[in-house]
């Protein structure tokens, strides 16, 4: 069964776009325009970017180096979860083999 999909308007950097999505999708949508805007005229406001295309490029570029340090620092995180349960099921061995 397919998902129903409903057009969703959204502005971002004062042009408005309209995209089909999933109606379970929509919060989610909304709230990536809300940041992309956010991060887009960020941008435009320091003055050194005046190109919509070069704004939207360097937002993207932000956004893409956010998710990935976000990534890293989960797979790092769980690496380390991982050690440390290694670590106790190594000294729980000892204890059960050495009473």
């Amino acid at each position: 069964m397919s998902k129903a999909v409903q057009p969703v308007s959204l502005n971002i950097l004062d042009k408005e776009y309209k995209i089909a999505c999933a109606a379970d999708e929509k919060d989610t949508l909304i709230s990536s325009a809300r940041e992309l805007d956010r991060q887009m005229r960020k941008i435009r406001d320091t003055g050194k970017v005046s190109s919509t295309d070069r704004i939207a490029v360097l937002a993207a570029l932000n956004l893409a180096h956010d998710l990935v340090a976000s990534n890293k620092t989960e797979v790092n995180g769980s690496l380390d979860i991982c050690q440390r349960l290694a670590d106790l099921r190594n000294k729980i061995e000892n204890v059960l083999e050495n009473p």
